[in-house]
């Protein structure tokens, strides 16, 4: 059985960008509130805050009793309620609540104004350069970089005092604020990155975009599709950011960040719905 939780009556795109633009700029006070004065004071290293640190610390934590260097638990809480929210809703946090997808979105957002792009029409394709579409070749193999991440950084944790990842995270290149070489060649790289390829990091390398993608299949909530109303029109293929190709079809897909552009996008009532499935 299934149970419809919402109609078609207001922009889901606007309501995202606000949550959107209050996880950027929360983030960035965090970042700020760690480069301050007393920094140990005020619950210790940017990277508590991390989700991902969790997981990266989650191997030494089990094997010998110790947290990895700028980890503390709560980098566990954090962890905690970030799979609580995936569990419910699968990848919806790297569709809502994740400040670097966000900071992706927006790149891709400004880098077709300043091409010339005066004002997106929805579910019609963008006539600017880039973003650009890698093509199926290339783009398949790289989806499977950001598992090979999340295997590489995992049993790295056993054999490392710091988080491998740190010290060219994105995080905290963007929102850090407490930049080295490193952390500035890594902020180069993703803003490069983001206006070459839309969501280029969540895409290609991102590890806890890994670890939750299997959530996809096992939420509760899920976005349905009715064949019967849905007349493959394509405009949900366009406005998908991940790239998923005939997203009526796929719309569990491991790849998916529930977004719910698809469902904005539409324009036949009905076709795309966000339902609780009931076991």
């Amino acid at each position: 059985m299934t149970a419809t939780i919402r109609k078609k009556n207001y922009s889901i795109a606007k309501s995202r960008h606000v949550i959107q633009w209050i996880i950027v700029i929360g983030t960035l006070l965090i970042g700020l509130r760690h480069i301050m004065p007393g920094e140990a004071s005020r619950g210790g290293s940017f990277d508590s805050f991390c989700a991902f640190g969790g997981m990266e610390t989650l191997l030494p934590f089990l094997f010998t009793g110790h947290l990895l260097k700028s980890t503390n638990l709560l980098n566990f809480s954090v962890l905690i309620a970030t799979l609580g929210v995936s569990f419910v809703a699968g990848r919806a946090f790297c569709g809502w609540l994740c400040g670097l997808g966000a900071i992706q979105d927006f790149i891709a957002e400004w880098t077709r104004k300043l091409l010339g792009e005066k004002q997106h029409i929805r579910g019609k394709r963008s006539k600017t350069t880039l973003p650009l579409s890698l093509p199926a070749t290339i783009d398949r193999p790289l989806r499977y970089a950001k598992y090979l991440v999340l295997l590489w950084i995992m049993v790295g944790s056993l054999y490392t005092a710091y988080p491998p990842l740190r010290e060219f995270c994105p995080v905290r290149a963007v929102f850090g604020l407490h930049m080295t070489t490193l952390l500035w060649v890594t902020l180069a790289v993703f803003i490069a990155g983001s206006v070459l390829v839309e969501r280029f990091w969540c895409k290609y390398l991102c590890p806890l975009g890994a670890t939750l993608a299997i959530f996809n299949k096992i939420s509760p909530v899920q976005i349905v599709s009715n064949s019967n109303q849905c007349n493959s029109c394509g405009r949900c293929d366009i406005e998908c950011s991940m790239g998923i190709k005939d997203v009526p079809l796929h719309l569990n897909d491991p790849e998916c960040t529930r977004c719910l552009e698809c469902m904005d996008t539409c324009a036949r009532d009905g076709s795309l719905e966000l339902r609780i499935i009931k076991p």
